[in-house]
């Protein structure tokens, strides 16, 4: 599913949005099919982890060519969490692609498993129906529960007042699973070096 050559086109994307070239940067992976899809930039620190520098995607299928292209370019420079990245970050940058499968309606907000599934969570928030999803992996990265993960959705998609079992129980929640690939800087420049 994700590859690392999916992870590279995403670097090239971001290269040439840097340096400000109109180059097309042409795929080398099938174009032709479509998925919902994430792409996750991370930034290495002093001490060796990863921190979070921006993750974008949707949920309706696209075209792989454009989708990363697009989120790409919007994980980096748009994710209001963060400032865009700059270049001199580059060297200490990651990209994750995440292509998104086997979405289903859970019965309640319980109702998946941590490291496997991601949750998709939807609620009405001052009369509108507002989302937030967290990626299979963030539940056990953070070492949370399934309800400590519900309630930091919540707040993360805006939810303020406290937070009880009816307000987790009126939440919809739909769960998938991702196909992940990882490529730091350093193997990108790897793969492009080889050719």
């Amino acid at each position: 599913m994700a590859t690392k050559q999916h992870c590279a086109y995403c670097f090239t994307v971001l290269l040439a949005q840097l340096q400000n070239t109109t180059v097309d940067v042409v795929p080398m992976f099938d174009t032709s099919t479509e998925y919902p899809l994430f792409v996750t930039w991370n930034k290495q620190s002093s001490d060796g982890h990863e921190q979070l520098r921006g993750c974008i995607g949707n949920f309706s299928p696209m075209n792989l060519a454009t989708g990363l292209r697009e989120y790409a370019i919007t994980s980096a420079f748009h994710d209001t969490r963060f400032s865009p990245i700059r270049a001199r970050e580059v060297p200490q940058l990651s990209c994750s692609v995440s292509l998104l499968t086997d979405f289903e309606d859970a019965s309640g907000y319980l109702d998946w498993e941590i490291g496997t599934h991601g949750v998709w969570i939807e609620f009405r928030l001052r009369g509108r129906r507002t989302t937030a999803t967290f990626l299979p992996e963030i539940a056990h990265e953070q070492g949370w529960s399934k309800t400590e993960t519900i309630d930091h959705l919540l707040r993360k998609g805006g939810f303020e007042l406290p937070i009880t079992d009816d307000v987790r129980s009126s939440i919809r929640l739909t769960r998938y699973q991702s196909k992940k690939q990882h490529l730091s800087y350093a193997e990108y420049v790897e793969m492009t070096s080889a050719k």
